[in-house]
């Protein structure tokens, strides 16, 4: 079978632009996007995606050429995404908060052919023009007519646009370049196919519960695998009436719940700790909520209790993963939290795990190790990075760099990053184990727990906090000993008015270690980083070999979870 060109049709494939235009024929009237003050139905959404893959394809783009995102949250964001998968082009997304350096090495390690980006955001874009090549520009949306007509938003509501019907695309395909959020070292491509993406889809479904019926509200980066590829596809999969914020402002998910019927949200714990301590939470209208999703880094099990006392009736499901899988992996379902709240459950329909030892032997149940994974869901390597590949991809696995245990019933159990666990003195300890001993106590609102250089411990455990109410570290440390074995507990303690963290809600714990050790590189005993307050920390030594501690600013969480 071929189309008119004489390319041959796959009949059998199935991609991403099929996943909207089957759900376009069989609910066409149903509302399958809002944004702002727009509206979209599934035909029009998936009409609008054929727009605008048309014209990306006349404008000189060919199959298999990259086309960069740079912008936040809009309709027009996942319009230039369905329109790269039906036009049969590779979609990058990229970090609106990436600048510089960054910035530059995203859009060059990417090799795009074309780059669209919110008018907002172009100064940065020019700011390292220089060094992209002759990558063509336009915008996402709210363009000047004058800029060659290339607007997104522009193409898609045209109503005298061609339409392109995809043709010759197959499952095979790349359709997408993830980059990997980088929170350890430097950003890599995951190369995701539609095969890849549309196993995932069909994961995420039937791990999630997800329907027609749901109303979810989308409030995390579309850059991010999470936000789009959990939960923003899927649900326009299944036929369901989704709802777009532009961020996650808590006191507009507050109104919009009640206002838009909204019955699921995902957001990651950060997030979670956020609407917990919220002064509405206890207040607003959530009696519409039936689902809450949570990842992309440990949740505090004090936390989870809290939200689940308030939220009597919301269903939790705890997704975990990471880019180069499509994100989701295992989850851990809303039945099977009160007998295993701190764990990750087990994997999804479509993902194969296994826990290992550094032999690639499996280790015992309640044992550690690294897991891995088989899945179609992973996926091809990264581009541009063929050592990086085959290391992840040694012995015929993936090998995410997370630390786990596993029961004897299959269920996971995160202990940390493999780059995160701490060796203090010789013996290793996960700052997780760490952080919820401290997440116990009254005045902790947001913790993390790094390791520092330590010329005598090797590295010295180092808690960064940001209370609720006044509290010395004095006490912090009295608390933890009393919760955990003496080398476990905080070398020293500082207090600081937030945590750093990438827009997908995930915690820094790199600038965290590089803010606290070039504070005490500073001041030789350590100093307050970004204004923060420091406090004076029991224990044998402190921060980077100083007996006080030093305020600073950082990040929290664990392993890398759903994205």
């Amino acid at each position: 079978m071929s189309d008119a060109s004489g390319a041959a049709v796959p009949a059998f494939a199935s991609t991403v632009g099929q996943v909207l235009s089957r759900s376009a024929a069989r609910s066409p009237d149903r509302v399958a996007l809002t944004f702002a003050d727009r509206s979209w139905s599934y035909a029009e959404l998936d009409r609008a995606a054929g727009a605008v893959a048309a014209a990306l394809l006349t404008r000189g783009l060919a199959r298999g050429d990259r086309v960069a995102a740079f912008g936040r949250n809009s309709d027009a964001y996942v319009l230039l995404y369905l329109g790269c998968a039906k036009a049969g082009l590779v979609h990058v997304p990229v970090n609106f908060n990436a600048r510089n350096d960054e910035l530059a090495y995203l859009l060059t390690q990417s090799e795009p052919r074309a780059t669209f980006v919110d008018p907002s955001l172009v100064e940065h874009v020019d700011a390292v023009s220089g060094r992209l090549g002759g990558a063509r520009l336009g915008t996402l949306r709210d363009g000047d007519p004058g800029d060659d007509g290339a607007d997104v938003l522009g193409w898609a509501t045209d109503p005298a646009g061609a339409v392109h019907e995809e043709h010759g695309v197959r499952d095979s395909d790349l359709v997408q370049l993830l980059y990997t959020s980088g929170t350890t070292s430097q950003a890599k491509g995951a190369m995701l196919t539609h095969r890849a993406l549309v196993h995932e889809y069909v994961s995420a479904i039937v791990a999630l519960e997800l329907s027609e019926r749901d109303t979810p509200l989308h409030s995390l980066p579309l850059y991010h695998s999470a936000q789009l590829q959990a939960f923003l596809m899927p649900a326009l999969a299944v036929g369901a009436t989704n709802h777009l914020l532009a961020a996650p402002d808590l006191d507009e998910v507050f109104e919009r719940v009640p206002r838009d019927g909204i019955d699921s949200l995902f957001f990651p714990p950060t997030v979670w700790v956020g609407v917990a301590n919220h002064p509405r939470f206890g207040e607003a209208d959530l009696s519409g909520l039936r689902k809450a999703f949570y990842g992309a880094s440990i949740m505090p099990v004090p936390v989870l209790q809290r939200l689940q006392r308030r939220l009597p009736d919301v269903r939790f499901f705890n997704c975990f993963g990471q880019s180069e899988i499509g994100p989701l992996a295992t989850v851990l379902r809303p039945e099977e939290h009160a007998q295993r709240p701190d764990s990750i459950g087990r994997s999804v329909l479509f993902v194969q795990t296994r826990v290992v030892d550094p032999e690639f032997n499996d280790v015992a149940a309640g044992a550690v190790g690294e897991v891995i994974y088989r899945s179609p869901q992973l996926c091809e390597g990264y581009w541009g990075k063929p050592q990086e590949t085959e290391e992840a991809f040694s012995g015929g696995w993936f090998h995410s760099g997370d630390l786990c245990r596993i029961d004897d019933e299959g269920y996971l159990f995160v202990v940390d990053r493999i780059k995160d666990v701490i060796n203090t003195g010789g013996v290793l300890v996960a700052s997780r184990e760490v952080e919820d001993a401290l997440y116990g106590h009254e005045a902790v609102t947001e913790v993390a727990v790094v390791g520092l250089p330590h010329e005598r411990w090797i590295e010295a455990i180092a808690a960064v906090v940001v209370r609720a109410r006044e509290v010395d570290a004095d006490e912090l440390i009295a608390f933890s000993r009393e919760r955990l074995a003496s080398h476990k507990v905080p070398k020293s303690v500082h207090f600081v008015d937030e945590l750093p963290k990438n827009a997908s809600g995930k915690l820094l714990k790199r600038e965290l270690r590089a803010m606290l050790s070039a504070s005490a590189s500073a001041s030789g005993s350590g100093s307050a980083v970004g204004g923060a307050d420091g406090a004076g920390a029991a224990g044998a030594a402190g921060a980077a070999g100083a007996a006080g501690a030093a305020g600073g600013a950082g990040g929290a969480g664990g392993a890398g979870a759903a994205g």
